[in-house]
């Protein structure tokens, strides 16, 4: 199944855990599943059938964090539910696309990314309705 959440954490560069957006867990999960669909879009590129579908993987994950990053950033909550609904949405395209690459790899990655990709969906869901009810700004 690859690298486990707490050897991939240990091996992230301080610059981007001394950030406050690190105490985000949805960017966490996010940054985590995009770094290890680098690694399975290799398989899926070994093979005709699903070179397009590693492509769309690969863009849908890398988006959760950088959404969440972008969201984070926003100075109103309106401003922030938006990317953090931009952040579902593409952790919902990404757990689609691996049930879609289910037949490529082991059922417990299949598994195992869909759970990480459905966290994250829970995470920003509940982000996105906090931040819709909140008229508060960024502080600094």
């Amino acid at each position: 199944m690859g690298v486990t959440y707490g050897e991939w954490e240990a091996s992230v560069p301080e610059d981007i855990k001394a950030d406050t957006l690190w105490k985000i867990r949805a960017y966490k999960l996010g940054l985590f599943l995009s770094d290890l669909v680098w690694t399975d879009a290799d398989v899926l590129l070994a093979n005709r059938k699903t070179i397009s579908v590693a492509d769309q993987l690969v863009r849908a994950a890398g988006k959760i964090s950088a959404c969440v990053a972008e969201g984070y950033s926003r100075d109103t909550g309106k401003a922030r539910a938006i990317f953090y609904e931009y952040a579902m949405g593409s952790a919902r395209e990404a757990r689609d696309w691996y049930y879609k690459a289910r037949r490529t790899y082991d059922a417990k990655v299949v598994k195992h990314r869909m759970d990480l990709a459905t966290q994250i969906i829970k995470l920003t869901l509940k982000m996105t309705s906090v931040e819709r009810r909140s008229n508060r700004r960024a502080s600094g």
